[in-house]
């Protein structure tokens, strides 16, 4: 087979946040090298990226759902190599492939309470005996793809794509005015229980040093309110934005207070826009930012707290931070280098097979 012509199979998972750019980045890339691509993701999740503009084909499919399994088996018919997304979609795309080869990537790893940690777990086992490859986006994921029964797993790290120019028609935020002379901390997360924006509520419960700036949106977003009235903390949900670079050239600080990360996006762009960043010290988020961050232990108010006060008050260390933050982000591998690991691991196993 003339490797210009593989046919790629991308299966992606619902996502408002880090999978889905991925994805995206990747279905472009893979393109852009001659691949023919063809992704199938819920409805929402094509529209929220854009993946009719990056791949040759879209299907709209419920991806982590038994109601899939015809439409990806069709799929995978056609396909030299099925790519899925997240350990649940690869287990519907496991039960689902033809003879192609079948990729797995795991962007997460378990959270919440036993039973959910231990439905996770099972469908790892499932997912990672069923692909020919796992990838993963961090070394404790690496870990858990062995423990699994993984045949082949490799630590492929996801870039955070270069920044592109505030789009044209987006309605611009002075967050320095709102802040009225609060350090500004902006903090780009969904509203999801494993970003942990309570913690950061609680964390500035009360202050008048500091106001951040929540972006992104979810399931949280009404009891979130909640909280920031009820705590009287200086919190803005800013929703969902397409400026994200803007918003980082006004801040002061930025903070990110997840239980779990692997390679967080956010706090990618933030070191490479040179914004000072307070991080928890989870997943694969200290090989990220090495010392270039403060990291602070998960789940921890005080914490937070304490180490954006300190950064606050301390200009000097801020400047610090930020030329280590852009030295350390011209030390990751880019979008390209990413698509091209992703590529390379598609040409062996289609090797392997011939």
């Amino acid at each position: 087979m003339a490797d210009r012509a593989l046919r790629v199979l991308i299966v992606a998972p619902a996502s408002s946040g880090g999978i889905g750019a991925h994805v995206r980045d990747l279905a472009g890339g893979l393109r852009a090298r001659g691949r023919t691509v063809t992704a199938a993701a819920p409805a929402a999740t094509i529209e929220t990226f854009g993946l009719a503009e990056v791949a040759d084909h879209v299907v709209a499919a419920p991806t982590t759902s038994l109601a899939a399994l015809g439409t990806l088996h069709r799929l995978a018919r056609t396909a030299d190599v099925v790519h899925a997304h997240g350990v649940r979609a690869g287990v519907i795309a496991g039960l689902a492939k033809s003879a192609a080869p079948l990729v797995v990537t795991w962007h997460n790893a378990p959270l919440g309470g036993r039973l959910r940690r231990t439905v996770h777990a099972a469908l790892e086992r499932v997912s990672a005996r069923r692909a020919d490859l796992v990838l993963v986006a961090s070394a404790d994921l690496l870990e858990r793809a062995r423990a699994a029964g993984a045949r082949a797993a490799e630590l492929i790290p996801v870039a955070a794509p270069v920044p592109v120019a505030t789009p044209s028609g987006a309605r611009p935020v002075d967050l320095r005015a709102q802040a009225g002379g609060r350090a500004v901390v902006v903090c780009v997360a969904r509203l999801h229980p494993q970003k942990r924006i309570d913690v950061l509520i609680e964390a500035l419960a009360g202050q008048t040093e500091l106001h951040a700036f929540v972006v992104g949106d979810g399931p949280l977003r009404d009891r979130l309110s909640q909280l920031i009235a009820a705590r009287a903390a200086p919190v803005t949900l800013l929703g969902r934005r397409d400026d994200v670079a803007a918003l980082y050239a006004q801040a002061d600080l930025a903070v990110l207070s997840s239980d779990w990360e692997a390679r967080p996006l956010a706090v990618q762009e933030a070191l490479r826009a040179g914004v000072p960043t307070v991080c928890t010290g989870v997943g694969g988020v200290a090989d990220l930012v090495g010392a270039a961050a403060v990291v602070v232990p998960p789940g921890d108010p005080a914490a937070v707290r304490a180490a954006l006060l300190d950064l606050a008050r301390d200009p000097e260390r801020r400047a610090t931070l930020a030329d280590a933050g852009r030295q350390q982000a011209s030390t990751w591998p880019t979008v390209d280098n990413t698509v091209d690991a992703v590529d390379n691991n598609y040409l062996n196993l289609q090797l392997r097979r011939s």
